[in-house]
């Protein structure tokens, strides 16, 4: 989060965390991490037992702690959206949770990848990440003018489809699309739903927190995320051949600071 701040305040929105923790501790967490937003003590886990978001499987010294997520809060003390994982092992990244709140933050020019008929360009939400993190990749379509794509759920044609590869450590999550564009073909009087002009498919994927994998991580580890996107792209007159471009993207997987507070102000 600490990373993710500045883009936070660039769309108006603070952060601050609430965690089951000490006030000692999360001065001893601040001060190591160098952490300039509000951590708050919640060492009862009142508000978090309020909120509704209490890890009932946390045992031992971990029991009292909240499930992994946030909350996107108005400024007249509203929640807009929560995004909440069951599992302690699967946590959101701030610039994951940037991208669901702000689809169109994509940044950079985005590495172009050769495909026919289209501009294709690959990005992702974050290129370092722990075991247990949650992020996105994304693939931007852009279409020259009077040219389409069929959208999922079409009947009788071929709609586009993003096709990756699970592997032991980067297990996949549903695929994003945007809403579809109702398009009438006059040529065979038929209205179908289709993607127009420039837009993005977006998939989560969650490292995974598996022992053994976190074991081999060491001082790092660079992950490849393979695929393909299955297209064919229409004019008004034509539709040209299916294409399937190979993608991919490299994530920098790193060890989880497992360093805790001084023993004298650790959970017990």
């Amino acid at each position: 989060m600490q990373e993710a701040r500045e883009k936070f305040q660039q769309q108006g929105l603070g952060l601050a965390a609430i965690s089951y923790d000490s006030e000692a501790i999360l001065a001893d967490f601040t001060q190591r991490h160098g952490i300039d937003y509000p951590l708050l003590a919640d060492p009862k886990s009142e508000i978090i037992q309020k909120y509704g978001v209490l890890n009932p499987e946390a045992t031992g010294f971990t029991k009292g702690m909240a499930l992994p997520g946030y909350f996107y809060v108005t400024p007249d003390g509203k929640i807009k959206e929560k995004f909440f994982e069951t599992a302690y092992t699967d946590r959101t990244t701030a610039n994951n949770l940037l991208l669901k709140i702000f689809p169109q933050l994509v940044e950079g020019a985005g590495r172009t990848v050769p495909a026919p008929h289209i501009k294709l360009a690959l990005f992702q939400s974050d290129k370092i990440v722990v075991p247990g993190s949650r992020f996105t990749v994304a693939a931007e379509i852009e279409l020259p003018p009077d040219t389409h794509v069929y959208a999922p759920g079409v009947e009788g044609y071929k709609p586009i489809e993003l096709r990756l590869e699970a592997t032991p450590e980067l297990k996949l999550q549903e695929v994003r699309y945007p809403q579809a564009k109702v398009l009438y073909l006059p040529a065979i009087k038929e209205s179908v739903p289709v993607f127009e002009g420039k837009f993005r498919v977006f998939q989560d994927v969650v490292v995974s927190a598996d022992r053994i994998f976190m074991t081999s991580l060491g001082a790092g580890k660079t992950l490849t995320l393979k695929g393909n996107l299955l297209y064919q792209a229409c004019d008004s007159t034509k539709c040209y051949t299916p294409q399937r471009p190979d993608l991919s993207w490299e994530i920098q997987a790193a060890p989880l600071d497992k360093q805790r507070s001084p023993e004298a102000i650790q959970h017990k």
